[in-house]
């Protein structure tokens, strides 16, 4: 029930004709820091976001990947990847991200986080890396990383401990969200006992399963 921040990472803005946004821009490419890194509701101080429909805002103002999935994605890939190269915010070790449940609470630092949904690989991230096929294997791969809400501003750095503080009962894991939403149709009506779960996503399941939008 506890880990570690490997790294805090924040994004430049790069400029690059990949990037997903209509300026160009994006944010993918976060750098880790040694200072302290504000986590506010609204998204991590001095952090860019370039494409602000698809990523940042209150359900996604975190978004944090393990160490322990970047090290498979290291020897599938035969090279390094630094913190920050999944364009994550909070570089995690030792808490298994893909098994966290959503609504789950995370006191990192001085701040209290919440698991809200997985990440959607993107035609950015493709490029940011130079992997064609990345999304589909991403996909399959199905350790998409989470984001999570600021329910608890506070400074963050590399080497504060990370502690599951809370654990919702409904068991909905942010692995089962997202194998529902991309892989395995079948789990979704398991999704709805997520109450944590962000509305666009619930609006999403209930569509998928045929019944009333609200």
């Amino acid at each position: 029930m506890m880990g570690t921040v490997a790294s805090v990472n924040v994004g430049v803005v790069t400029e690059a004709p990949w990037a997903g946004a209509a300026s160009g821009r994006s944010g993918i490419d976060k750098r880790p820091t040694d200072a302290q890194v504000l986590f506010r509701a609204d998204g991590v101080a001095g952090d860019f976001i370039g494409e602000r429909a698809h990523h940042g805002g209150p359900d996604k103002a975190v978004y944090a990947y393990a160490v322990e999935d970047a090290t498979w994605w290291e020897a599938d890939l035969g090279r390094a990847i630094r913190p920050g190269g999944f364009g994550e915010n909070l570089t995690t070790e030792a808490v298994d991200v893909t098994g966290a449940v959503i609504g789950e609470r995370w006191a990192v630092g001085a701040a209290l986080l919440q698991v809200t949904t997985p990440r959607t690989p993107c035609t950015t991230f493709a490029g940011f890396w130079g992997v064609p096929d990345l999304i589909k294997r991403f996909t399959e791969r199905a350790t998409p990383g989470a984001y999570l809400r600021v329910l608890r501003e506070g400074a963050v750095a590399a080497g504060d401990q990370i502690e599951i503080v809370h654990r919702p009962a409904h068991g909905v894991t942010l692995g089962e969200v997202f194998r529902a939403l991309s892989l395995e149709p079948a789990l979704l009506p398991r999704l709805l006992a997520a109450e944590d779960l962000p509305e666009p996503v619930r609006e999403k399941v209930r569509r998928r399963l045929g019944g009333p939008p609200g």
